[in-house]
């Protein structure tokens, strides 16, 4: 059982939320939740996400592990140095734009009391084409991937109510103290790093998805 530590309060500057709608990528026509704006009220968190919130691939996006994505404030001021312009909350396609909260403090597991709602660390978020949809750079996933600046995702522990402005206060430290930051290390540099995807894998709140990705990885290794 995870032990009780000290509170620690992060702010959540904006919720962000958004039906799916049509792009173009690479003369394509596509269909992503990718737009997201900033709302002004409360808004209800459930197992699946925020009301209002919509995911187009429910395959790689959506579900009970990825019910809240978020993202850092504190990184935005380097991807307008990139795409050389200014960025409204919600441009990575995250729905909590938090602030402090960094991949290298974060844990797998961690739990966070918001509004009425707690939630709970399940996984790094993984950036996809649909980033380089929407700001017409097609470097852009891999970019955020190798700066480790990705963020993450919540599942949804207990159903509430939440709103811009309210806090994430850690409630719960996961004992493993294994971070956002190492797991994307595993995940993407040090693939063959049995050792780590061990301990990755014996944390019981890490995502169903990569429990599958690294499990099947391990048994590659070890062929």
């Amino acid at each position: 059982m995870s032990e009780l530590i000290k509170t620690a309060e992060y702010p959540v500057i904006s919720v962000n939320v958004g039906v799916a709608r049509r792009g173009e990528y690479k003369g394509k026509e596509q269909r992503s939740g990718i737009y997201k704006t900033s709302i002004d009220g409360p808004v209800r968190l459930g197992k699946l996400g925020l009301a209002g919130d919509e995911q187009a691939d429910l395959v790689f996006h959506g579900g009970p592990d990825k019910a809240v994505c978020v993202y850092l404030h504190n990184h935005y001021p380097h991807w307008e140095q990139v795409l050389g312009r200014s960025l409204p909350y919600g441009s990575f396609g995250e729905n909590f734009t938090a602030a402090d909260l960094m991949e290298d403090e974060v844990c797998i597991g961690d739990t966070f009391a918001i509004g009425s709602a707690v939630v709970q660390v399940s996984q790094p978020r993984q950036p996809c084409w649909k980033l380089a949809m929407r700001w017409g750079l097609d470097a852009l996933p891999l970019l955020v991937t190798e700066s480790g600046a990705t963020g993450f995702y919540f599942r949804t522990v207990t159903e509430g109510e939440v709103r811009p402005g309210d806090t994430l206060r850690l409630i719960e430290r996961h004992p493993a103290r294994f971070t956002v930051a190492e797991a994307n290390r595993i995940m993407h540099r040090d693939k063959r790093d049995a050792k780590g995807i061990r301990s990755l894998l014996a944390i019981d709140a890490l995502s169903e998805s990569w429990v599958a990705t690294l499990t099947a990885r391990l048994e590659k290794i070890k062929g």
